[in-house]
């Protein structure tokens, strides 16, 4: 019996097993933030257009959209992200530990997002120049959150007699400004210094001054 274009038929692709799929839309959702990463780092929030996104995620406006509603979802999922990558070495600080070597090693995990990651760095400095309209209620919320009990490490470490009497909140915004210096001012650090933290030397002698600086201003005398 002659076999008909339905026998001769390429056999139906089985359908994507939910894992799959799933990692497939987290893979294209991480393309989209840091397309929308660089662009917003560069141009902010207004000065960017979603097709601009699209096109530096080599994917379609619609597509796009199905994964953020709109521009401003997407500035606002890009600022989180960065919020969560920014506060993640100071989540490490604990009592238990030792002063020196732990604001020794987040400031070298600092100097690492500077060198790595220098428009997650910028766009937030932006974001909070700007006043943080969009990220407000996550810094009254989990930045307020983290810094308190943080204040409170910082504070068990100087009333042991481990640390100098330094306020923790000043230890902090200095912490902050010293390590994202070298990110936000990438560009007047290499006309200065001639290099960058890319030079893998230069990254060294800043994480070597930058805790000589710090650990030699409120260790305890």
């Amino acid at each position: 019996m002659p076999r008909t274009a339905r026998d001769t038929a390429a056999p139906a692709k089985p359908p994507a097993a939910p894992g799959r799929r799933i990692r497939r839309m987290e893979d294209k959702r991480a393309v989209i933030l840091r397309a929308a990463l660089g662009l917003f780092s560069r141009f902010g929030l207004h000065g960017t257009s979603v097709d601009q996104v699209a096109a530096r995620a080599a994917v379609s406006k619609s597509n796009l959209l199905y994964y953020f509603a709109n521009k401003e979802e997407l500035y606002v999922s890009v600022l989180r992200d960065l919020l969560d990558v920014w506060l993640e070495p100071l989540r490490t600080f604990s009592a238990d530990q030792d002063p020196r070597q732990a604001i020794g090693d987040y400031i070298r995990r600092k100097l690492v997002i500077s060198r790595d990651r220098p428009d997650a760095s910028r766009l937030f400095c932006l974001e909070m120049i700007q006043g943080a309209p969009l990220l407000r209620d996550e810094l009254d919320r989990e930045l307020r959150e983290l810094v308190d009990a943080k204040y409170q490490v910082i504070r068990a470490w100087v009333d042991s007699g481990r640390l100098s009497p330094i306020d923790p909140h000043h230890l902090i915004f200095a912490l902050w400004a010293i390590t994202q210096h070298y990110a936000d001012f990438a560009v007047q650090v290499q006309a200065v210094a001639g290099r960058t933290l890319e030079d893998p030397e230069f990254f060294e002698q800043t994480v070597r001054n930058v805790q000589h600086l710090v650990l030699e201003g409120i260790s305890a005398r």
